[in-house]
């Protein structure tokens, strides 16, 4: 397997020092967070849905436009597209894929800045989330494929924080080396985000966040890469994202995976 076949391609708390906080702290995960692949998977699942579905509310909003929309609505694309990679490779490892959260993502569409910093936040804790458990990955080729994915997750962060005119250093990217970061402090930043819950629980085989509460359920999708990307529905009403099968081009993580 290689790159090509993979894919093409938090303001959770108030102030300055939150989003530090989220991205600057030297911390691995244990061995007892991971058991096995699945889990790592669903740890990562976790996060996507939560990215992905911030993208669809976010870029429905019309906050953005020209090349900052532009931008932002293939970052949508990718994280829908890690959505469906990941779930369907669980489904090949004989796991059960962890359910989409209820989300409440609070004033982040209140405006440009606020939509593309709390961007940031999420990208930069994808990044040091997805480095953090890479040591507990036991398939080689699933952890090439993950590599793959914080590869992308980096890129994005650099390029929000490029239309955001922050620095390059410390801010378009964070310094010579990415910093990984505990599940536990990963899924306490999301926590606020998860609507109706005090935060998710990690059991033995996924990080279940429930499906449950007063906000929005995830509605991440396969990528729409080709043409004008399609709008997400916003509001309650949001049609959810079709059943059936995931598209071959949406599940290249899969075919990293041996078949009985």
């Amino acid at each position: 397997m290689n790159r090509r076949e993979m894919l093409k391609g938090a303001v959770a708390i108030p102030g300055a020092a939150a989003l530090h906080m989220l991205t600057a702290r030297w911390a691995l995960a244990q061995p007892a967070d991971f058991p096995d692949d699945v889990a790592v998977l669903n740890y990562a699942l976790t996060l996507e849905f939560l990215e992905a579905e911030f993208y669809n509310q976010g870029n429905a909003r019309g906050l953005l436009s020209g090349k900052e929309e532009g931008y932002l609505r293939a970052i949508g694309d990718d994280e829908n597209a890690h959505v469906a990679a990941i779930s369907d490779t669980i489904k090949k490892l004989g796991g059960q894929p962890t359910a989409a959260p209820a989300v409440d993502f609070k004033d982040s569409f209140a405006n440009r800045q606020k939509f593309l910093e709390t961007s940031l936040a999420f990208e930069n804790t994808g990044v040091s989330a997805y480095l953090g458990a890479a040591g507990f990955i036991k398939s080689k080729e699933i952890l090439q494929a993950a590599a793959g994915i914080f590869g992308v997750e980096a890129r994005h962060a650099a390029i929000i924080g490029n239309l955001l005119g922050l620095p390059a250093e410390g801010g378009v990217y964070k310094g010579p080396t990415e910093t990984p970061m505990a599940k536990a402090d990963v899924l306490k930043a999301i926590a606020p985000f998860l609507a109706g819950q005090g935060g998710p629980r990690a059991t033995d085989n996924d990080a279940d966040t429930g499906g449950t509460g007063g906000g929005r359920t995830s509605t991440a999708r396969p990528p729409t890469r080709t043409g004008a990307p399609a709008a997400t529905p916003a509001g309650p009403g949001a049609t959810p994202a079709p059943s059936g099968p995931v598209p071959p081009q949406a599940s290249p993580i899969a075919s990293a995976v041996p078949r009985p």
